[in-house]
């Protein structure tokens, strides 16, 4: 009997490693290699574009993604090298690299680093003064307070930073420990709205027109359907190209962001979902196709593209930490590879609240900014910023908020996964941005404007 029970238990046992080998060489694949890319390129970023503790990243933000499998995970942050390297069970490896005023570069198997050198970029003068700093007010310094709390230690909002302008000025400021106002923080879809800016600077330039179809040389062969495609319809999401961000660990977002070389290459081969103009859906594709027109109008390489962005964006307005990485083949990844800080991105806010203009100098053509916050279809979405009018539908897919109710209906924003907001209240003359590691987007930055605005309306008239 107890033999008989062996051969059972070893048959079941045969019958599981076979299965978990099966998985591991089709569907299971993709999912650990973009488990380790993500997490190489989040560690590498950590450490040498944030400088903060790659392992507090980990466990912050990648662990917890990972669910049973944390613990198989083996990592390696090398100082010398200036590079992350993950692997699962021993396999599955992966490798980011850093790449000086490039940011990280996840590569693609232990080949040659393309333009590995970097670039030293100049420094840019910060408009705000060295130290932190703190409200006057006590009630705004009460919502900043709320904003960092953590009253449900099983869903940890992990607030990092809250900036907040008022009338164009500094008056408040956060950060939690190991952060501080020169801390780049991962931006994520934030990176969509600089993209934005980018475009705009080439339209005003004369180099791009809206109506144009976009100059994607793939695109242009006879007979391809995604030639009508439009500037203006990328920066929409109306493209005709799918939701590309799904429930699913493998969908065409991580697709193309982790096991893809030419992340351009991998948008523009997508088939359309839906004519264009017709359909709106959420578009990571969207923006690294509008990435690829960037670096191609900057001169084409990495380089040129990152120059281009410090030259006619972060340096007219002091954003002073501010990168967008780029993919292998130079491709800024305008969909969502961008780092800077809180200040730097209340800079930009600033500058879509002043409608384009900063120091006196006209960054964005006139009436840019009044598009960026223009309706797309029946959609709580413009161009490149999500807006605060549609309140009886849900976007699509992620069933979340187009908006924030509590706030004026004026109001339009940048946001970005795991709770990375820029909020622009024009009636306010306000800009908030709060970014932080919040898992479950549980970090209620509407109702932390809307505290801010109580406070404003309460205080006595000068």
């Amino acid at each position: 009997m107890t033999t008989r029970i062996l051969k059972i238990i070893l048959g079941l046992v045969l019958l599981v490693v076979l299965a978990g080998a099966a998985w591991l060489g089709t569907a299971g694949r993709p999912l650990l290699l973009i488990a380790t890319g993500s997490t190489s390129q989040g560690l590498c970023e950590a450490a040498f574009v944030s400088h903060v503790d790659p392992d507090r990243v980990f466990r912050e933000q990648h662990a917890p993604q990972m669910r049973g499998l944390a613990w198989a995970v083996r990592r390696h942050v090398d100082r010398t090298r200036r590079e992350a390297r993950v692997s699962v069970l021993g396999a599955f490896d992966a490798r980011a690299v850093f790449r000086p005023g490039l940011g990280c570069l996840l590569v693609h198997g232990d080949g040659p680093v393309p333009e590995a050198a970097g670039f030293e970029p100049s420094p840019i003068a910060s408009p705000y003064p060295d130290r932190v700093v703190g409200s006057d007010d006590p009630a705004v310094r009460a919502a900043l307070e709320r904003a960092f709390a953590e009253p449900d230690p099983a869903h940890p909002r992990n607030t990092k930073a809250v900036v907040v302008l008022h009338d164009g000025r500094l008056i408040a400021e956060r950060y939690a420990p190991g952060y501080g106002p020169d801390t780049p923080i991962w931006a994520h879809s934030l990176t969509k709205s600089l993209t934005h800016a980018l475009i705009g600077i080439l339209v005003r330039e004369g180099k791009l027109r809206l109506d144009q179809p976009a100059p994607i040389p793939a695109w242009r062969r006879v007979g391809d359907p995604h030639g009508s495609v439009t500037v203006d319809q990328l920066l929409r999401m109306d493209s005709g190209l799918p939701f590309d961000e799904t429930d699913g660990v493998v969908n065409p977002l991580t697709r193309m962001a982790f096991l893809t070389r030419d992340m351009a290459g991998y948008a523009a081969g997508t088939p359309l979902a839906h004519p264009p103009g017709t359909h709106w859906a959420y578009g990571n594709l969207d923006y690294m196709l509008l990435g690829r027109v960037v670096t191609d109008a900057a001169g084409g390489s990495a380089v040129d593209a990152e120059r281009f962005a410090r030259r006619e964006l972060f340096a007219p307005l002091g954003m002073a930490h501010t990168v967008i990485q780029t993919d292998a083949t130079g491709s800024l990844a305008g969909f969502g590879g961008s780092y800077g800080t809180a200040r730097d991105f209340a800079r930009f806010g600033q500058l879509y609240l002043d409608d384009g203009v900063v120091d006196g100098r006209r960054i964005l053509s006139a009436g840019w900014v009044a598009y960026s916050h223009s309706q797309t279809l029946d959609t709580g979405y413009g161009a490149g910023f999500w807006l605060n009018i549609k309140h009886d539908t849900r976007v699509p897919v992620w069933n979340a908020p187009w908006g924030m109710p509590q706030l004026p209906r004026d109001m339009y924003y940048a946001r970005g996964a795991f709770g990375q907001y820029v909020v622009i209240v024009p009636s306010e003359k306000l800009v908030v941005v709060r970014m932080g590691i919040s898992l479950d987007y549980g970090d209620h930055t509407g109702d932390l404007v809307a505290a801010i605005i109580q406070a404003l309306h309460a205080r006595p008239s000068p």
